[in-house]
This record gives C-alpha cells, structure tokens and sequence, in this order.
C-alpha cells in the first residue's frame, strides 16, 4: 500500500491577519491580508517615560525622533504626553495640550504623518485631533465615555485596551483572573459596545489586549499564548509589546535592552494575526518583518537582488588613540 498522500498545507503567501477595514476621520486603511502588519512608532512628549525620560526634552528633538522612524519605516507615529509609569499624579490637562498639540501639528503638516494620540482625556483628543490626529489611543479601558464621543463626532479611530487598572495605578494580583484571556475578551467586547453606544461606528474601534496593564509578567504570557483568541471580536488587533515588563521580567534586562525580547514578542504576534505593532525601535522591526517575508515566501525578492558595497563590510571602529583625544 502505497504512503497517504501527504497533508496539503497553505502556501507561504497566505496572509496571516485577517482583512480589516479601518475609519480615522477621512482615511480608509485596509489592515491585515496580503499588506502586513503596520508599525506604530512611539514619540514620547512626557517627561517621565518609562525607558526615554529625558532623551528627547525639546520639541525638535522630538520632531527629529519622528522623521527618523518615518524615515525607518514607521507607520503611524503614537504622540504621549503622559506616562504611563505608576505612582504618579496624572499631568494636567492643559499641560498635556501644550506637550501634544504643537507636536502633533508638526507631524501630521510637515512631515505628512499618520498620528495616533495616546491619552484618556477627551479634551487632550479633542485638542490633537484638531491639530492633525487621526487616531485617539485610550489605555484607560473607556474609563470616561467622553472620549467616545469625541471620536464619533469627529471621525478619530479609537483603541480600546484592556486594563482593569485606573491610569498610572500599579495593579499586579497573581489572583486578579481566573482565565485571564476569556476575561479580556469579555471585556474588549463590553468597551466595544459602549463606544458604539456613544455613536463610534464598529470600522473605527481597534482592540489592543494591554500588556503588563493590571496583569502581572505570568498573565501577560498566558494572555498572549492564545491572543488569537481577540479575532473573534472582528476589529484589528494593535499589540503594543515594545520593551514590556513581561519582557524584563523573562530576561532580566533593563527597558532599552529588551529589543531581541520585543522581537520575539513581535514574531509571535505576527504569527499569531496582529495588525499593528506599536514599538520603540522601528528599524530593527521593520528588518524583522523584511526577513521573515522573504523566508516565508510573503515576499518574492528580484532575481538580481544583491548586497550594496555600502554594507558589505563594517566601517572601522575608531581606535583607542583616537578615542582618548576626543
């Protein structure tokens, strides 16, 4: 008897996320499919970040950051101008207006940006969106249904995390779930619902399962094993894993040497249908999803393809003379 014929297996080009459409004020994104993941590059305003604090203090520092990750293959800029670090008092309203606006404006006019604004307070979004946001990142879980109307009212896509913490409260409870991914499901659909409720149309929500937020490193993993799980609620999945506790927590690494960890967290999203990755180092994502198109057959390289003698060969490191008379 002859060998059973072997299994038939999807082609190497099948899309690994599903097709979404997604609304931000006159924009029509298709996410998902035969496009790849999108990448959102984090512009931090704050003073406070958790792994740049002080990096970027000027506006143009910050508006150079944001050319360099467009320039790396950003695909969405993400605006802050609150921390996300515990412990603190939230930075007042007009304060965060006077961080965000101006730099939004810049983004979105001279640098023709797609800009996502990363704040919980409906007078913060409506402030950037006026100045050129497309899209209000809400890592609250809707805590004030406000900011659901803002963005129905003015077309702003709106992402909807899950956290079961105020903003800036530490929440870390071994105990807090009894099956932490079922319980973020159920609850994204219980914010999706309410956004809706407020006139927010299903094409504008994304849903982002919220690492670290209000879960310990062990839930985060367990969370992110089956976060293909989130496909079920039909909105594309952002994963905003850059540099994440769980991450430090797993290799003992400070937040600016998590970037190998980030990347196995961003393979394990791509596998597992992610749409947009929200990271700190664009560039080395942005190589990450170029090689593993090409191995996987996603990407069909020209025949010509070639190494340029600008990278062939390392450029000499400055010697020890050299660096002493610096």
């Amino acid at each position: 008897m002859s060998d059973p014929p072997p299994t038939p297996r999807a082609p190497a080009d099948t899309p690994l996320a599903p097709v979404r459409t997604l609304r931000a004020c006159e924009l029509e994104l298709e996410l998902g499919g035969a496009r790849g993941p999108l990448l959102m590059g984090i512009v931090n305003a704050s003073v406070d970040s958790f792994s740049d604090a002080g990096m970027y203090p000027r506006l143009e520092d910050r508006v150079r950051l944001a050319r360099r990750l467009l320039e790396d293959g950003a695909d969405i800029l993400d605006v802050g101008g609150e921390s996300a670090s515990t412990g603190r008092p939230p930075t007042p309203v007009r304060e965060e207006i006077e961080l965000v606006a101006p730099l939004v404006e810049r983004l979105a006019g001279e640098l023709g940006a797609l800009v996502s604004v990363d704040t919980y307070k409906p007078d913060v979004a409506r402030a950037a969106i006026a100045a050129g946001a497309r899209i209000v990142n809400d890592v609250s879980g809707l805590r004030d249904v406000e900011l659901a109307r803002v963005c129905a009212d003015s077309g702003a896509a709106l992402v909807l995390m899950h956290t079961r913490a105020a903003p800036r409260e530490r929440l870390q409870d071994p105990d807090l779930y009894a099956d932490v991914a079922a319980e973020v499901q159920a609850f994204l659909q219980e914010r999706v619902a309410a956004a809706l409720e407020q006139g927010v149309s299903f094409e504008q929500i994304l849903i982002d399962p919220g690492p670290d937020f209000a879960k310990t490193p062990a839930q985060t993993i367990e969370l992110l094993r089956t976060v293909e799980r989130l496909h079920a609620l039909g909105r594309p999945l952002l994963m905003a894993i850059s540099r994440k506790d769980f991450i430090g927590a797993l290799t003992g690494q400070p937040p600016r040497a998590r970037e190998a960890g980030t990347l196995a967290a961003l393979a394990h999203g791509v596998a597992h249908g992610a749409h947009v990755f929200r990271v700190h180092d664009v560039a080395a994502a942005r190589d990450y999803l170029t090689v593993a198109d090409a191995l996987a057959g996603r990407t069909h390289p020209e025949r010509e393809l070639e190494l340029g003698e600008h990278v062939r060969h390392e450029p000499p490191a400055p010697s020890e003379n050299a660096r002493a008379s610096r």
